[in-house]
């Protein structure tokens, strides 16, 4: 694997751990993944009863706005449908695996009640949302992003305990990130690109985000990459 560079292993971070909670689902249970898109995980679900579901009305493009996909085949997913209306019975699920989808819906409340209702009495809720994000997939982009504090009150509310919640980042990978991102943004919405004085000039700022970084104390309570959580329906 490549060496990671400051701010900019927010990705690969989250997949690693994702992949790993996959592992620990004992084999045989039955597992929905909830926004599925073109099935990213599906290929470490294979000792699981994989099942996937989204939402059809999106192409890739959109409206052209922000940061689109482009190609998007959903063709093999199972279940075309609401998230917030999935056409099956009450506890249905051993598991539900939920990525990076929260931002992308109207009604986040709503959804939460929807997959505490199909998963079983012990069944495991394997959920990430960011905590800020830019425009992506618009117009099907309703949040920027969610605080814990969401999460603690509402992951209560429709059943869930033994809620294990992992921040990732901090307020200095943020900006780094956002440094690193700083020349396709100028190139699109300027039509202007870094001379190398100016790059230069950014990765001494990036050094010094990551020397702060290394010493951090807690500035992911103002901003941070997002959540990881794994829950249990009680």
């Amino acid at each position: 694997m490549a060496e990671i560079s400051f701010g900019n292993g927010n990705d690969w971070i989250r997949e690693v751990w994702i992949q790993e909670q996959i592992k620990k689902i004992p084999a045989g249970y039955k597992i929905l993944d909830a926004g599925a898109g073109q099935l990213r995980y599906k290929k470490y679900c294979n000792h699981l009863k994989y099942v996937s579901q989204d939402f059809p009305g999106y192409d890739g493009k959109g409206d052209g706005k922000g940061l689109q996909i482009g190609d998007w085949d959903i063709s093999n997913v199972d279940i075309l449908c609401d998230i917030k209306n999935i056409p099956v019975a009450d506890a249905s699920f051993d598991a539900v695996l939920c990525i990076e989808v929260f931002e992308h819906l109207p009604d986040p409340i709503s959804v939460l009640k929807e997959l505490s209702r199909i998963l079983r009495p012990g069944g495991i809720l394997i959920l990430t949302a960011p905590f800020t994000s830019v425009t992506h997939y618009s117009p099907l982009h309703f949040y920027s992003g969610f605080n814990k504090y969401f999460f603690d009150k509402y992951l209560k509310e429709f059943g869930f305990k033994d809620v294990n919640m992992i921040c990732q980042g901090n307020f200095f990978a943020i900006v780094a990130q956002e440094i690193r991102r700083l020349g396709l943004v100028a190139q699109r919405y300027c039509n202007s690109a870094l001379s190398v004085e100016d790059k230069k000039d950014l990765d001494g700022t990036i050094k010094i985000l990551e020397q702060l970084s290394n010493k951090d104390k807690g500035s992911n309570e103002l901003l941070c990459f997002g959540y990881r959580m794994v829950a249990i329906k009680g």
